[in-house]
């Protein structure tokens, strides 16, 4: 097995997306890319502890690649919108990679490069940063599998 974690908005809908994927073992909601050590959703909504939410994605890379999740990630959110995701604005919904290794980061600069030059996104500036993975903090549990638990529809940002 293998990890992959991206923070693209909201993480109910991140997760119900990479649920759905063949060779996706587990897509768990957290909390990544802060100063501190402990977090709980009410301080991260808040916007002032620097952490992203995030899912991290097992997957079988036998499966499915690290180059198919990237995919996904960048076909399930806006990735030209800084720290916002429809209306979730602020620093915890901003546009994110965290690498787990060095062929991690390639691929991720790789397709982000790929994104630019395909010119989907027209003029707009590719905001997605792409950073080392850093503590991960698990969302509480019920946040796990939100959208699922409350039978709601997936929370896909229109763009």
């Amino acid at each position: 097995m293998a990890l992959a974690t991206f923070g693209a908005g909201c993480f109910w809908g991140v997760e119900h997306f990479f649920r759905e994927v063949d060779g996706v073992q587990d897509a768990v909601c957290g909390y990544m890319g802060g100063d501190e050590q402990s977090v709980t959703y009410d301080q991260v909504k808040q916007g002032t502890t620097g952490h992203a939410e995030v899912v991290q994605v097992e997957y079988d890379p036998t499966v499915v690649t690290y180059g198919q999740l990237l995919e996904i990630f960048w076909a399930n959110h806006n990735p030209t919108t800084l720290n916002q995701q429809g209306g979730d604005i602020g620093s915890q919904y901003r546009s994110s990679i965290f690498f787990h290794t060095s062929e991690q980061k390639a691929l991720a600069e790789a397709s982000k490069l790929s994104l630019i030059k395909s010119a989907k996104w027209g003029a707009r500036q590719i905001v997605t940063e792409i950073v080392p993975v850093q503590s991960f903090h698990i969302a509480e549990e019920y946040h796990q599998n939100y959208l699922q638990k409350n039978n709601l529809p997936s929370c896909h940002i229109s763009f």
